[in-house]
């Protein structure tokens, strides 16, 4: 699970759904620590603020290159927000994972609010159909919005879909709380172990 200043937004009942699931959760520091740790099978990249650390996370090469490696392997990652940024291309020009084919930077508005979503596609973390609430607090685009199979529909304020389900990798801007489906967790080990 990634932490650290770069990635410091995480609600704590997530790392504690993982290990009653049976996970055994380690942070690791995207800032810092230039491996993922030893025997990773999943990965977690939670919220923070990416774009603030943006030329210090491109400079960790060799973190970057494992967690693409350990994505195109077909572990399973999870990213919100932060993580999709990280996930990226690029953002704001700078090198990022690349594991998704979209760029990200910066932008004059504020994104935030409540929302009503609705899983448009199996994924690591649900099924499709499978209904949850969450938030979006970022001053950030990504282009596309969206990849070919959208993690969420978002049905407040407008209607549209956004983030990625990509082989094993499930990214979104929307920040949602496991505890109200704790069917995710479960589903997300029950993936790292296959």
């Amino acid at each position: 699970m990634a932490g650290g200043a770069a990635f410091s937004f995480a609600y704590a009942e997530h790392a504690e759904l993982l290990a009653a699931a049976g996970a055994e959760v380690v942070p690791f520091d995207p800032l810092h620590d230039e491996e993922l740790p030893p025997g990773t099978r999943g990965l977690v990249i939670g919220g923070g603020f990416p774009e603030v650390y943006a030329p210090e996370l491109s400079a960790n090469e060799p973190l970057r290159k494992a967690v693409a490696e350990l994505a195109e392997s077909g572990a399973p990652v999870a990213a919100e927000c932060a993580g999709l940024l990280y996930l990226a291309r690029e953002l704001d020009g700078k090198p990022m994972c690349g594991v998704l084919d979209a760029r990200a930077r910066m932008s004059e508005g504020l994104t935030l609010g409540y929302r009503e979503a609705v899983a448009v596609s199996d994924s690591v973390l649900a099924e499709a159909g499978t209904r949850m609430r969450g938030h979006e607090f970022h001053r950030t685009v990504v282009e596309p919005g969206a990849g070919a199979a959208p993690a969420w529909g978002l049905h407040a304020p407008e209607r549209r879909v956004e983030g990625f389900v990509q082989q094993s990798v499930h990214a979104s801007y929307l920040h949602t709380h496991w505890a109200a489906e704790p069917g995710i967790a479960r589903r997300f080990v029950e993936r790292c172990k296959a």
